[in-house]
């Protein structure tokens, strides 16, 4: 008896498997040690260069310790939601530390930062309502876009004349959310946030700013994007995850009380789903506290990044546009082709360094890139060691 037709797309998309078995498959590699500047995968010792554990914090020991503990107090997890049954001491703790980091009246927890803008997004934009979003915006952000009642406008990356466009095509009163990312995931580059700002509040407009990749990144201590262009007051809604700069797992969003008061009682993502595990929590919490007792972490970043820049300069190694002057650990390598891309990630991963190749459709056509993001414990030999081999799989 063959197939129900709805899993015809599944024998009929065949991508994954002749690149298997082709040797150039490039995701799911298991790793078999922390994560850290460099580990150990399948086997072998590995320059990691695909992470978003952009501060190191991972392994730190006290915020180890502080996941151990939680788990040894609270047990493995909460069996409910934080509507219900599952908000733990350590929940509102960590909210109130959040909300006070970024500068905003309240914040509200996750269990992913995914979850996050889907609950915030679909929760906030009704069917009467616009969501406004950049074309490089995270795939979550459509996603929740998607996902709402509202109807979702596009405009072209960091084009604020297309932004302005958007918002005078908009009826008169109706209301209007304007989402970007800080900084990009893939391009590391970051939004315009003082000319977003400043256009939606001219259209009455709100503005939603996902920091997943800002958060410890830039910004005075690590606040992030609108701490970095001091627009914290013009921007309503600071998203982000913890899964990044905060060694853990989850997300979160920060604003004004009422609004965020709103979403706990609104939000589905978040009011039928289980509340953060205590060990995720308590790391996060650890986290959080370590960067705001070390704000030169960020600036130790930055460093790295500056000297990854002129490594790769040094040799040859492309980078995309506006990346080699940028502040961020994000650096991607324009490639090309779909198999050229995946080739060349292969062989740095065979010679030692694990990067992340980004192919159609999660890039436009002939856009293929290398992403590489760096992080604070790297050091300059480890960069060098990279730097060299990513040159000689491009042959640069």
């Amino acid at each position: 008896m063959g197939m129900p037709s709805i899993f015809g797309k599944c024998l009929a998309d065949r991508r994954a498997d002749e690149a298997r078995k082709a040797g150039y498959y490039p995701y799911f590699h298991r790793l078999e040690s922390r994560q850290d500047a460099v580990v150990v995968m399948e086997g072998k010792r590995r320059i990691m260069l695909g992470s978003n554990n952009y501060l190191g914090l991972t392994v730190e020991p006290a915020i180890v310790e502080a996941g151990v503990k939680a788990m040894e107090k609270y047990g493995t997890g909460c069996s409910g939601s934080r509507f219900l049954n599952g908000t733990l001491d350590l929940h509102i703790e960590l909210e109130r530390e959040l909300a006070k980091f970024v500068g905003k009246e309240d914040a509200i927890t996750f269990g992913t930062g995914f979850q996050t803008n889907l609950g915030v997004i679909s929760a906030l934009v009704g069917r009467h309502d616009y969501v406004i979003c950049d074309a490089a915006d995270h795939a979550s952000i459509y996603s929740a876009a998607h996902m709402s009642m509202g109807k979702m406008l596009r405009y072209r990356h960091n084009d604020m004349e297309g932004l302005e466009c958007r918002l005078k095509s908009l009826p008169n009163g109706a209301g209007a959310l304007v989402v970007v990312d800080g900084v990009f995931s893939i391009g590391g580059d970051l939004a315009d946030l003082p000319s977003v700002s400043r256009l939606a509040k001219a259209y009455g407009a709100a503005v939603m700013v996902d920091d997943a990749h800002g958060l410890g990144v830039v910004g005075k201590g690590g606040r992030g994007t609108a701490s970095h262009f001091g627009v914290e007051s013009d921007v309503d809604l600071i998203m982000g995850t913890f899964s990044k700069s905060l060694a853990s797992l989850g997300g979160y969003v920060a604003g004004k009380r009422e609004v965020i008061d709103y979403l706990r009682h609104a939000s589905y993502p978040f009011v039928f789903s289980a509340a953060i595990p205590p060990a995720s929590a308590a790391v996060t919490l650890a986290a959080l506290r370590y960067l705001n007792g070390h704000p030169e972490l960020p600036e130790k970043l930055r460093g790295v990044s500056e000297y990854a820049r002129k490594a790769f300069e040094r040799r040859g190694i492309p980078m995309c546009e506006g990346v080699r002057d940028g502040i961020t650990p994000i650096i991607p390598v324009p490639t090309g082709g779909t198999l050229e891309t995946c080739l060349a990630a292969q062989e740095m991963y065979d010679s030692g360094v694990f990067v992340n190749p980004f192919v159609p459709p999660g890039v436009p056509e002939g856009g293929a890139l290398i992403r590489t993001s760096f992080m604070a414990t790297h050091t300059p030999d480890l960069v060098d060691e990279a730097a060299d081999i990513i040159a000689k799989a491009l042959k640069c």
